[in-house]
């Protein structure tokens, strides 16, 4: 049975309908984002990046992120979910940062391993409708709300 290792609880500040996760060693990324993004895709995978595509333009959106030790528990992992996305990536460093379209690497990062890795990614959102609608009128905070798990990848 899968074993929860890390939950970590972010803000992350969404721009332009964006943001990835991306290796903090800029050496390991050939194209930093927002370089080669993909509009119409929810999730896309680079080298050393993950792209999100958000439903609203600028806001706060909640994340939460779990590291397993194998695929977490749960049916396909859509079930409540208004957007569910998997890739892998390759992680040298063991560290992930945020960043915004236009606002570049924010303080905050993901820690997944003390070595890198590999790891297979599931990213759910719920509240996208919500957000879509609120971003129009102002900048709202937590509506949009992303679960990303990781679990090391097997080829």
């Amino acid at each position: 049975m899968a074993k929860l290792i890390r939950r970590q609880e972010l803000d992350v500040e969404v721009d332009f309908y964006g943001f990835c996760l991306q290796e903090v060693d800029d050496s390991q990324v050939p194209l930093e984002y927002p370089e080669g993004r993909n509009r119409g895709a929810f999730l896309s995978a680079h080298e050393g990046r993950l792209d999100v595509e958000s439903a609203g333009h600028t806001h706060t959106a909640s994340l939460t992120a779990e590291v397993w030790d194998a695929q977490p528990p749960g049916e396909d992992g859509r079930a409540g979910w208004d957007e569910v996305g998997e890739a892998h990536i390759h992680c040298p460093s063991g560290e992930l940062a945020l960043w915004g379209v236009a606002g570049g690497p924010m303080e905050t990062c993901l820690h997944l391993s003390e070595a890198g890795g590999t790891w297979q990614v599931r990213v759910s959102c719920a509240g996208r409708e919500e957000v879509r609608r609120l971003a129009q009128e102002g900048v709202p905070e937590g509506v949009e709300q992303y679960l990303v798990q990781f679990w090391p990848y097997a080829a």
